[in-house]
């Protein structure tokens, strides 16, 4: 008689990591960066100022859905091992808890090397007499003025806090003994938060804008007297929900619905340790916030977001030295982009290599008589964009310009409905995309006319058309003149300007359509090549993995005996290292200098390669809630030399790198005995180009 074996359920939960655990492991591996004393001093105060703002953006975003709030399940629920969601909100409390203590014990570390560099924040109390006197007069002339305080009482409303803004809670007592609070908004942004005040030779030393509020609070009171003052913030709901009805267009709904951001529904609130009981429920109580939604912080640990003031001091020595991007010897300025191009394709490893050459790409273009039409996606730009002005100039040339502007990227909305609005005034064609979609694609298109025919100049990329953040993300740039890529992008153009559905594409994959079921696809196949005793091997570069049916796959893979290196960035929620399921697949995380942000898919294919890249990674949203791409390798050569000068260096790293563990912890990685030192976005510095061959 014969037992079947029990097939393992691979969906079963207890195979996955949670994803809001995995959003905050990747804030520990921040604070790892902080604390690790061999960057630069300023580097580690950037690195703190990162993670505050990430805490930030986790309560605003990712947990009003643990709260209750309506989100689309389908793309913001990880396919996580917890049932009960109290059970997860107190785990992730926990860990919240732990990181809060670790910025604040982060912090403490970095003030001795900021003093011993002539960089210090000082007390109220520690400042010499005229140092004082200058306060004094900074808080008449520039501060008190300011300053609205707001009575908690029964003929006063409690008034409205705004989102993630400090304020002073204040108690206070008549003289016939009757206990008074009220509530005190510190006008950071209005004013700097670490206010500079003189100093002495080079000595640049810093008093918090708060603490000269409380040191000045009586001015507010007259004849009350003060108890005690106590910082507080509280952050809400921004997770805003765009809805579209025959009324309005989306421009004006994604307007309607960012005047709700501020306004959304209190989600925590971080109180000065110190602060009496009393005080803290008036807030919580008015607010509705529950006990397990206030946590309570230092005087120190408060709103480090603004150290990104500190960070701006002009210290060159106590940061990460500069460089110069470098320019591939072939594109000089004194050849014609479209003849670079017509001539191979090409990739550009942004920041390693200067951005200026996509924007020269678009300035020829726009200067060109014989260019026709230019179209592009554009998602964010940052301020004062480049990309803009020659979009402009191109427009005030002749050329047709067409704009698809993504109105709802999270935090750029504001600036993007500005800049459409622009870009409308003088007659460029701005369109805003499929409304149940948003467009993540990176695309750019020149259409040129040569001789008697027309010609496709495309670029696409990872990252986003944003000069700045080119100079702080690491992302990977193709401009090719290969017609059928042209025309498979053209077709896509018309999709999203036209009407959006299934198209036929020779080489794109294209989410929501193809590209999670291709990737799948190919994934099968390399188990498939090892069952038959081909070679098979899977690399993949991404900032997310949690899609549940391609971890599914990546298991099955492994348990066929497939190899897999996965350089996942931040939320993962594969479990490595499983027995008899995932022991075959490796995950590593960088965090460095810059933001590792490139999307690279390899399969081995018993070698006949396939590589994608291209702006999607393995998360719901990307592949089923957003127009994406991944776009093949086609040139062998280039193939080779991105997965050996890049993928395989990045795979490799033994400094920056952290090793996912099955339990979701990460670990720096160990060298094994005799292994030289290799930190890979330092490699990339130091043998800028080398791909290209």
């Amino acid at each position: 008689m014969t037992t079947k074996t029990k097939e393992i359920d691979l969906y079963d939960r207890s195979l996955y990591i949670n994803r809001e655990i995995s959003w905050l492991g990747f804030n520990k591996r921040c604070l790892e960066e902080a604390m690790d004393d061999t960057n630069p001093v300023l580097e580690r105060v950037k690195f703190l100022a990162i993670c505050y703002g990430n805490m930030d953006e986790f309560f605003m975003i990712r947990m009003p859905g643990l709260l209750g709030a309506e989100v689309d399940r389908l793309v913001n629920i990880g396919p996580d091992a917890y049932d009960d969601e109290g059970e997860l909100i107190s785990v992730l409390n926990d860990k919240v808890r732990e990181l809060i203590d670790g910025y604040e014990d982060c912090w403490a570390h970095l003030e001795e090397p900021l003093a011993a560099n002539g960089i210090s924040i000082l007390s109220v109390s520690a400042l010499d007499p005229k140092q004082k006197m200058w306060v004094d007069d900074y808080y008449q002339e520039r501060l008190h003025p300011l300053l609205t305080p707001l009575a908690l009482d029964i003929s006063h409303p409690f008034p409205f806090i705004s989102n993630n803004s400090l304020n002073v809670a204040v108690k206070l007592r008549r003289e016939d003994g009757e206990v008074l609070y009220a509530r005190v908004k510190v006008p950071v942004g209005i004013l700097p938060r670490f206010v500079k005040v003189p100093s002495e030779g080079q000595m640049k030393q810093f008093v918090l804008l708060e603490n000269i509020l409380k040191d000045n609070i009586g001015a507010l009171f007259p004849g009350l007297e003060v108890l005690g003052c106590y910082k507080f913030r509280i952050t809400r709901n921004a997770d805003v929900k765009v809805t579209i009805d025959e009324a309005v267009d989306l421009m004006s709904a994604v307007e309607i619905a960012l005047d709700s951001r501020d306004a959304g529904f209190p989600v925590r609130m971080v109180v000065e340790d110190s602060m009496p009981s009393d005080l803290v429920s008036v807030f919580a109580k008015n607010l509705k916030l529950r006990d397990q939604q206030v946590t309570r912080a230092s005087d120190k640990g408060m709103m480090l977001t603004d150290l990104w003031e500190i960070y701006g001091i002009n210290m060159p020595s106590l940061k990460y030295k500069s460089f110069v991007p470098a320019v591939p010897q072939e594109i000089s300025e004194s050849v014609s982009m479209f003849d670079v191009i017509r001539q191979k394709d090409w990739i550009l490893f942004h920041p390693y290599e200067t951005f200026d050459t996509v924007i020269r790409f678009l300035r020829e273009s726009a200067d060109d008589p014989n260019v026709q039409s230019i179209k592009i996606c554009l998602y964010r730009l940052g301020k004062n964009s480049e990309i803009i002005r020659q979009l402009m100039r191109a427009k005030e040339k002749g050329k047709a310009v067409s704009v698809l502007m993504e109105l709802r990227a999270k935090f750029d909305e504001v600036n993007n409905i500005a800049l459409a609005r622009e870009l409308e005034k003088i007659g460029v064609h701005v369109v805003y995309g499929p409304v149940n979609l948003k467009v993540h694609s990176k695309l750019l298109q020149v259409v040129r006319l040569e001789k008697d025919h027309l010609v496709r100049y495309t670029h696409m990329s990872s990252g986003n058309y944003n000069a700045n953040t080119a100079k702080q993300y690491a992302d990977i740039s193709f401009l090719t003149a290969n017609q059928d890529i042209g025309e498979d992008v053209g077709e896509l153009f018309n999709a999203l300007t036209g009407y959006f559905g299934p198209r036929k594409y020779k080489h794109l994959l294209v989410a929501p359509l193809t590209l999670k079921s291709t990737l799948i696809e190919m994934i099968r196949n390399e188990a498939e090549v090892k069952k038959a005793g081909g070679k098979a091997y899977i690399a993949m570069k991404a900032n997310g993995l949690i899609d549940s049916d391609i971890i599914v796959e990546l298991y099955k893979a492994s348990m066929a005996g497939v190899k897999i290196d996965l350089n996942i960035r931040g939320l993962c929620c594969l479990r490595p290292g499983i027995k008899g399921i995932s022991d075959n697949i490796t995950v590593t995380s960088i965090v460095d200098r810059f933001l590792e942000h490139e999307r690279i898919y390899y399969f081995h294919n018993d070698g006949d390669p396939k590589m994608y890249m291209g702006s999607s990674d393995m998360m719901p949203r990307n592949l089923l809630a957003r127009v994406e791409i991944l776009f093949p390798v086609l040139d062998k050569e280039m193939m080779v030399r991105i997965r050996d000068d890049i993928l395989n260096i990045t795979l490799n790293d033994n400094v920056k790198a952290r090793e996912l563990k099955s339990d979701g912890t990460y670990v720096l990685r160990k060298r094994a005995s005799g292994e030289k030192k290799l930190r890979s976005q330092e490699w990339f510095l130091e043998n800028k180009g080398v791909w290209h061959g």
